[in-house]
């Protein structure tokens, strides 16, 4: 499938599949990004968002500087705070934990879908606890549910080349595992359009297949495209519009076990997003609301939409638009 020329014939073939589970329909949810630090140690040479402490363009929010964000944003119905950032060695376990719970003061009725298996891994590591008394702490703070990224590919020659610091394959499933476990669903991703073969895609899909048989915990799985631009990989050129279509055409036939296929509409564009629903994606992911990582990166889309610009992408591309939560609960179903 993925080598294969005819775009259009698995187009068709993930569209009969996506119309089958959701008939015209396709969702949106009104989201805010928050970026807390993007001080790193992992030195990811994909990652253009990491800085130093000392350098040029570092940044970590203070507890004031998170309700400032969210405050600005205070007259909005924003249903999901979506927060991630770098692995900064000079925060506390606990300032984790007070972001949460600053967000749930403010924002009582948002979901808060926070940090991903590598931060978990993380605040294991710094903290002495074991992953899942990680996240039972972290869900009595109000988390949510979990974010997909860090996974980029699962495998362990991209690893070494790209991010050696990260945590691997089988870490990684198995946090996620936990974090399901738990009690907490999650997202999946790949990152796709570097330096990963064809075989290394598909390997990284049944992984996360065979994790979905076992747990049924995942909610949406979500492919990224690669940005190069201010990475030590900048030499690389942009995925093609033929590439992106066809890794979500793939993923809704592969992954027949996930019930949703977002088209990240950051990272891929409008206009293709709206193409994607048509070649089996869903979801348009959301609002956003000031994204910083793959705008670093090179992004040139927008940095948010508001409620009537996403009603608007998906109706002209012919579907029926669905305000969605962080659980695929209908807020509002908006035909005009």
């Amino acid at each position: 499938l993925f080598r294969s020329p005819d775009l259009i014939g698995k187009g068709k073939l993930a569209d009969f599949i996506r119309r089958k589970r959701h008939g015209k329909t396709a969702y949106f949810v009104y989201n805010q990004h928050i970026n807390y630090t993007n001080i790193c140690k992992n030195h990811c040479l994909f990652c253009a968002f990491a800085r130093e402490k000392e350098e040029k363009g570092a940044f970590t929010l203070s507890i004031e500087d998170v309700k400032t964000q969210l405050l600005k944003r205070a007259g909005e119905p924003i249903r999901e705070i979506h927060m991630v950032g770098g692995l900064n060695p000079t925060l506390p376990f606990g300032y984790y934990i007070e972001l949460i719970e600053t967000i749930k003061e403010l924002r009582p009725g948002s979901a808060v879908k926070a940090f991903t298996a590598v931060e978990i891994d993380y605040f294991s590591e710094i903290t002495g606890m074991s992953v899942s008394e990680v996240i039972v702490a972290l869900k009595k703070a109000g988390l949510s549910m979990m974010p997909g990224g860090g996974a980029e590919v699962l495998n362990q020659r991209v690893r070494q080349q790209l991010f050696p610091r990260k945590i691997g394959k089988e870490r990684w499933l198995e946090i996620v595992k936990t974090v399901h476990e738990n009690g907490l669903t999650s997202n999946a991703t790949m990152l796709y359009g570097h330096i990963e073969t064809i075989e290394e895609r598909v390997d990284h899909l049944i992984s996360l297949r065979n994790l979905q048989d076992q747990t049924n915990g995942f909610s949406a799985f979500i492919p990224l495209a690669f940005h190069s631009e201010n990475t030590k990989l900048s030499h690389l050129p942009r995925t093609t519009a033929f590439d992106d279509l066809t890794n979500i055409a793939v993923a809704r036939l592969m992954l027949d076990n996930f019930q949703h296929i977002k088209a990240y509409w950051v990272m891929i564009g409008e206009p293709l997003a709206q193409l994607a629903l048509s070649f089996g994606a869903d979801d348009l992911d959301g609002t956003i609301i000031e994204e910083k990582i793959t705008h670093m990166a090179g992004a040139r889309t927008a940095k948010g939409l508001s409620r009537d610009e996403m009603i608007h992408l998906i109706q002209s591309a012919g579907f029926q638009p669905v305000e969605r939560d962080s659980f695929y609960n209908h807020i509002e179903n908006r035909s005009s």
